[in-house]
């Protein structure tokens, strides 16, 4: 962008990728560096210090944790572990892409069901479950909707569906939900033998470019995803970082609040300008315009601000925008009023 701009990369506003605009934990950092002087050596292949530490945040055991190279590793993971060739994987549309793609790239079946209102249909997704599915995987809160699955009609569907059926919450957006009525799979559902609770530290912890993320499930799984997990998949400063972020409560606290004083300073300017906007239990807003969002991506990129089209999502007039600082919300909310009055024009 800088290059197609003009503009210096340190003035871009990237609101896109869901990433934490306050950065980093400085305690993370810290970590980082000086684990650096260390990287002639391998990592611990089990990560024993950050899995102690997730364990104690969880409430589990370190038998129940698994670590991957973000939670996308452990989606291929779980795919590559769990799912045979004549099984399916059930999930919903639009939801995180990589779910489907794991699976069509291992050759295997996804059934998809459509959402209901920017929201997962557990009823329909149930019904698309058979004697052949092995795998189902739940975004909750949605990626790209920013919607959630309420505690109460997800202990319904773990009721209602086969035991022998692995069930995945990839609960990456879960710091940022305040609902009264969200769950926490570990918390709340951990004691089903076949459910497994996918957490990251590139959103909240602001850890996106070192690639952490973990799984919370039955030793069981455990045991079997480690049987096919490469020994060394997570890098000594990723988990010096990591650690040291999870211990940071101060940075956690300070990212939630942007996002959620930032939520409501979006809504309050996407509503000034008559935008419909989805209900939010992430770090980003969907916002949809009734009309091409093509054109004003475009137009906002040329100004330096990066927003997603969700069009590859079916949903060609909508927006998927980050949360920012308060200084690049209202940057985007000056920018995009008069681009929506030249592009609804044309």
């Amino acid at each position: 962008m800088a290059a197609e701009t003009g503009i210096a990369v340190e003035e871009l506003v990237r609101l896109a990728s869901n990433e934490n605009p306050l950065g980093p934990s400085a305690l993370a950092v810290e970590a980082g560096h000086a684990a650096l002087l260390g990287a002639n050596r391998y990592p611990d292949g089990d990560a024993r210090a950050l899995k102690k530490a997730l364990a104690e945040r969880h409430g589990v055991s370190t038998e129940h944790i698994v670590l991957g190279n973000g939670t996308n590793e452990l989606i291929e993971l779980l795919v590559r572990t769990f799912l045979g060739s004549s099984q399916t994987m059930v999930t919903a549309w639009p939801s995180f892409v990589v779910y489907r793609l794991v699976v069509q790239a291992a050759g295997r079946e996804a059934l998809v069901a459509p959402l209901r209102n920017e929201r997962y249909d557990l009823s329909a997704m149930a019904a698309l479950i058979d004697s052949r599915t092995q795998l189902v995987f739940i975004a909750n809160p949605n990626n790209p909707t920013g919607t959630y699955v309420p505690r109460r009609l997800l202990a319904a569907f773990l009721e209602r569906i086969p035991r022998s059926v692995i069930v995945v919450l990839d609960e990456a957006y879960a710091e940022f939900a305040d609902a009264v009525d969200y769950p926490d799979g570990v918390k709340d559902f951990g004691h089903h033998p076949r459910l497994v609770v996918l957490r990251t530290f590139s959103k909240a912890f602001g850890l996106a470019g070192l690639r952490v993320g973990y799984g919370v499930m039955d030793p069981t799984l455990v045991h079997f995803i480690n049987a096919v997990r490469q020994p060394y998949n997570v890098s000594v400063v990723a988990q010096a970082a990591a650690l040291a972020a999870l211990g940071d409560h101060a940075h956690l606290r300070a990212s939630q609040r942007l996002v959620w004083e930032g939520k409501a300073q979006l809504t309050e300017g996407f509503k000034r300008l008559r935008l419909d906007v989805v209900a939010s239990q992430t770090n980003f807003l969907v916002v949809k315009l009734g009309f091409a969002a093509a054109p004003v991506v475009a137009e906002l990129r040329a100004q330096g601000i990066l927003v997603r089209d969700l069009a590859t999502y079916g949903m060609p007039q909508a927006l998927r925008i980050t949360v920012g600082t308060k200084a690049q919300n209202m940057q985007l909310l000056e920018h995009l009023g008069p681009i929506l009055k030249r592009v609804s024009r044309a």
